[in-house]
């Protein structure tokens, strides 16, 4: 019990600072910004040390399945410092926050392609008129799409190589997947493999999506205030974290279907064998 308060507590800690960490990298911004994501901070904290303190779960998949949500909060963290070091450039240059910059021009033109997520993002935040440079979206957008493709290219073939989640022992659904319910109807397997080609599917096109409907939004009166740089590192975060979160779910819920399916197989090849002739 005092081991998994502690080992909750801890990752509360670590939830609030990485939530709080654009207000603190850069200088002081918006009053009202900075309040918000400090309630934001203390938010993702309590939930954080609710969830890992209960022996049952209730909202977070895969809490007993590492790595996969250390590798998301990994990528996130990863996001946040870099486009807050290159947005802390922007306001106070320095050598080396000034390396952060100078990368994040170069992948976002590597990544500016035609028809490509870079380019759609840069597009839309010159066309709302946010008082941000277009160079600077694309210069935000490509290091936070590159943290994003790395973080796939390595997450697929790791959970391979690591027999996950089933290296430390059985996977238990009730625990992993608190919101799946497998008595509701149908096969397990059709259900789980129908979820995780919708979140492939959606994690795919979330990319080009988002500046659409923030383009649409604008159109209506609803413009985000991307001229704060907290609400702009945020939004460009969100808009690459959000499609490689639910890309790393659906392959985690293919994996579980393969372990089921290899559970199954096993489980009819034992009843052929015992069965009499």
């Amino acid at each position: 019990m005092i081991k998994r308060v502690f080992s909750a507590g801890l990752r509360a800690l670590v939830m609030g600072l990485m939530v709080a960490l654009p207000a603190l990298i850069l200088p002081q911004g918006s009053p009202d910004t900075s309040v918000m994501l400090m309630l934001a901070a203390l938010l993702a904290a309590m939930l954080t040390m609710t969830e890992y303190a209960s022996s049952t779960p209730s909202l977070i998949e895969f809490r007993s399945a590492p790595p996969f949500n250390r590798i998301r909060v990994l990528v996130l963290f990863a996001m946040l410092l870099s486009l807050s070091l290159y947005m802390r450039d922007a306001v106070m240059p320095g050598p080396s926050m000034g390396a952060v910059a100078a990368f994040g021009h170069q992948i976002g033109q590597a990544l500016d392609l035609p028809f490509s997520p870079v380019r759609l993002v840069a597009l839309s935040g010159a066309a709302i008129q946010t008082g941000v440079e277009a160079s600077d979206i694309r210069a935000l957008a490509g290091l936070s799409l590159s943290i994003a493709l790395v973080a796939l290219v390595v997450f697929v073939p790791l959970i391979r190589i690591m027999r996950w989640p089933i290296r430390k022992g059985a996977f238990n659904v009730w625990i992993n997947l608190p919101l799946f319910d497998p008595t509701a109807g149908g096969d397990v397997i059709y259900r789980l493999k129908r979820d995780a080609n919708v979140n492939v599917a959606l994690g795919f096109l979330l990319p080009f999506l988002i500046p659409a409907l923030m383009k649409g939004a604008a159109n209506v009166g609803i413009v985000l205030p991307l001229g704060d740089p907290q609400t702009l590192i945020w939004t460009m975060a969100a808009w690459a974290f959000l499609p490689t979160s639910l890309i790393m779910r659906g392959v985690a819920l293919w994996r579980v279907c393969d372990l089921i399916e290899e559970k199954r197989r096993r489980a009819y090849a034992q009843s052929d064998v015992l069965q009499p002739v």
